[in-house]
């Protein structure tokens, strides 16, 4: 396994190795930036096929963090960690408690936060051994469960992509959703409530079935969602979803999830504009979690951060006209605005140092 030549690595700041055999624990932290302030992200637990994966997932994560931070305003840097493990079997207290050692260890640089296989409650333990933790339960002076805010951001955004592409509302239009996790189940709820028609697939059939009942849904298999008629996807479950077997049967007029790095590779966010596919880019869409948890590490105003989540649909009109006048994908237009952030970021270094210009370099590989 190689860290400096992965290219995901790019231009990570620094890259943290963690293990404690005493508790079972194996775990990856990687900053991608401190630039605009703090790395915040979540912790993900998982069990991977190999270090390589989790090594590869961790840094496709962090730098999408920094993006996000970046293109939401936040005064935050980007960062990730991934447990390797199957949370139902491996995660325990005392796992728990040694992350927040490691995360400790970092001084301040990196703030946990939950993610896929971890909790809310879990981070009540990580929280016993560093203070740099959001995303708490509300009894330790957090905010909760981000997931519901998360959705807003998404909902906001779905809404913001129609408008654009079909010059309309939501009602009446069907939207096909992957994955009824927490963020999911509650995009769910409120498209329903906007008189959408949903379809829905997820791994778990008996979810797929509850949402059927609940949402008056129809349930696919997760393979035959690609190929579903709708007017919306919205992949809210792994990453990594518009790739070269899928796209081909994709006939939506925008693709708008909750999701981290939907996009498989650079390439699939060209082909999506060339087969006339709206792309809300992941990393601004979904950036209401991160607005809400971030507003823990600053003093939670729940006003602001309402404000700043329906600010995503704003933003994505920007971004959708930038593409429009330049004729580049969603994607590459969302890194410009990426790079105004971070070239106007107030961290006391040029503007044309090293990481800018490896900022720029980021912005042509998507372009």
């Amino acid at each position: 396994m190689t860290v400096f030549s992965t290219e995901s690595f790019a231009d990570h700041e620094q890259v943290v190795f963690v293990s404690d055999d005493r508790v079972g624990l194996r775990a990856i932290i990687a900053i991608h930036s401190t630039r605009l302030g703090p790395a915040l992200g979540g912790c993900r637990m998982y069990p991977y096929a190999d270090e390589a994966s989790a090594l590869r997932d961790v840094l496709r994560l962090s730098r999408g963090m920094t993006f996000k931070a970046a293109a939401a305003g936040l005064g935050l840097g980007g960062g990730k960690s991934v447990i390797l493990g199957d949370p139902r079997k491996s995660k325990t207290p005392e796992l728990l408690r040694a992350m927040g050692v490691a995360v400790n260890r970092l001084g301040g640089r990196y703030i946990t936060a939950e993610d896929v296989g971890t909790t809310v409650a879990d981070f009540a333990w990580v929280r016993q051994n560093t203070r740099h933790v959001v995303g708490l339960p509300e009894e330790l002076g957090g905010t909760g469960d981000p997931s519901p805010t998360t959705a807003l951001g998404v909902y906001h955004g779905i809404v913001a992509s129609v408008a654009h592409r079909l010059d309309r509302d939501l009602r009446g239009l069907t939207v096909a959703v992957q994955g009824l996790g927490n963020v999911g189940w509650n995009l769910c709820r409120l498209l329903v409530a906007a008189g959408v028609r949903l379809t829905v697939s997820d791994v778990d059939a008996a979810l797929a079935r509850k949402a059927c009942a609940e949402f008056d849904a129809q349930a696919v298999e997760p393979d035959e969602i690609y190929a579903v008629q709708a007017d919306v996807f919205s992949p809210c479950a792994m990453g990594a979803v518009v790739n070269d077997r899928t796209l081909p049967q994709m006939k939506f007029r925008v693709i708008a999830g909750g999701a981290n790095n939907q996009l498989a590779g650079d390439e699939h966010g060209r082909q999506l504009r060339d087969k006339e596919i709206l792309y809300a880019p992941d990393f601004v869409i979904n950036a209401g979690g991160l607005i809400r948890v971030a507003s823990e590490h600053e003093g939670f105003n729940s006003t602001k951060v309402d404000s700043q989540v329906k600010a995503i649909g704003a933003t994505l009109h920007r971004i959708f006209e930038l593409a429009g006048r330049t004729g580049t994908p969603t994607q590459s237009a969302a890194m410009q605005l990426v790079q105004e952030r971070l070239g106007g970021g107030n961290s006391g270094r040029s503007a044309n140092n090293g990481n800018n210009s490896a900022s720029n370099a980021l912005a042509e590989r998507v372009a």
